[in-house]
């Protein structure tokens, strides 16, 4: 039999433009990123300098407008660079990801002043961003988020602690969601911290079962003093940013964890051609064959439902809906994937000289971060059936 490598995945490009920006993403990412990619997330070691090469590359500002360092892509394009990053190593896409989102209130809802003032510098490659929203006691129940700001005069204090944020204690600066009114959801307001604002500071980061390079820190707020110029957007509106931050977050996680099953199959169909077993390559028995096949299928529909929700956003549409099901069913594919890619490679899959335990290791953590899938279903579900009654 003939030993053919994994196909090409066939991607959906609107521009020449377009086309030329993935060929440098996938250049980039098989030249400096997947290399090191399994050997410094042993080590735990994040790659900092990679986010720097990216962001000079102009890849880390990619779905945000021109006039101030952005590449003015639509999200049809950024996503799939997000997908082809996460392939190489998910802590390099999660982290643009993640940058991405802790853009998103500044870019839609600051001042033409707060852009002019810092979008070039936070689009430009040498600032990495992160997002403070969960809390040891709100994750998913984001409005019952207890880090207080108290205003006084032009300026305001921040105490609290935000949990489970990349980038945690390495970000050059944060978006904080914190308290400025009464309970619910109308007393949130969103903030712009510098990273090196005094008092604030991070925990040791989390030890975890995968995505080792990528630090997730509580990240503590003792008496942090901002001046009102970095509040973003009107007082009180910070929960309605942090939904839509959300819905376009959710489909960055949904690119990802495409990304990592894409990689887990890549190397599930070249061991299947290599490996021998009764005198043939395993990938010649169809019990193999028929899982790679159901694997592939997955990562198409994975796709073809994260880019649908790509082009609604794209074209101004609601797309809440349809992000919870990219995020739901792409994070739940990759598992499955990931999963079986294990089993493709047998004894040799549950052991890190291969790096299919890694993507099973990764996948999980995409079921949960940006909300639960058990929260994605609940999205669906009440934009289906409206809210739950009451009691």
């Amino acid at each position: 039999m003939p030993q053919q490598g994994p196909p090409p995945v066939v991607r959906q490009l609107p521009t020449e433009e377009s086309r030329a920006l993935l060929a440098l993403t996938r250049d980039l990412a098989q030249r400096e990123i997947a290399p090191a990619a399994a050997a410094e997330e042993e080590e735990g070691r994040f790659p900092r300098e990679t986010f720097r090469l990216i962001g000079r590359s102009g890849l880390l500002g990619l779905p945000y407008g021109e006039e101030h360092g952005g590449g003015g892509q639509p999200y049809e394009v950024y996503l799939q660079v997000l997908e082809e990053l996460a392939a190489a190593r998910l802590t390099v896409g999660l982290g643009v990801s993640v940058h991405t989102l802790a853009c998103h209130a500044l870019a839609g809802s600051g001042s033409k002043q707060q852009r002019a003032d810092h979008l070039p510098a936070m689009l430009g490659g040498e600032l990495l961003g992160a997002y403070c929203l969960s809390e040891p006691g709100a994750g998913s129940d984001a409005a019952s988020l207890t880090t207080r700001a108290v205003r006084s005069g032009d300026r305001w204090t921040i105490d609290g602690t935000k949990a489970w944020i990349t980038h945690g204690g390495v970000a050059d600066f944060y978006t904080v969601l914190a308290r400025t009114g009464g309970p619910g959801a109308h007393g949130v307001s969103a903030f712009l911290v510098p990273g090196d604002a005094p008092g604030l500071s991070a925990a040791a980061p989390e030890r975890k079962m995968g995505l080792k390079g990528s630090p997730t820190a509580q990240v503590h707020f003792d008496g942090v003093v901002v001046g009102d110029e970095r509040r973003i957007g009107e007082e009180g509106q910070g929960f309605a940013l942090a939904l839509a931050a959300l819905d376009a977050g959710r489909l960055g996680i949904a690119a990802c964890a495409v990304g990592v099953a894409q990689a887990a199959l890549d190397a599930a169909v070249a061991y299947a051609g290599e490996r021998r077993q009764f005198g043939r390559p395993v990938g010649d028995f169809q019990g193999l064959r028929f899982l790679l096949a159901d694997m592939a299928t997955r990562i198409e529909a994975g796709r073809a439902l994260y880019l649908a929700a790509a082009r609604l956003r794209d074209t101004g549409q609601p797309f809440s809906r349809q992000a919870a099901m990219a995020k739901l069913f792409c994070t739940d594919a990759a598992m499955q994937v990931t999963t079986d890619a294990v089993q493709v490679l047998g004894g040799y899959g549950y052991t890190a000289d291969f790096p299919v335990e890694r993507y099973l290791r990764e996948a999980k953590v995409l079921q949960i971060v940006e909300g639960t899938n058990q929260i994605q279903r609940v999205v669906v579900a009440r934009s289906l059936l409206g809210p739950e009654s009451a009691a």
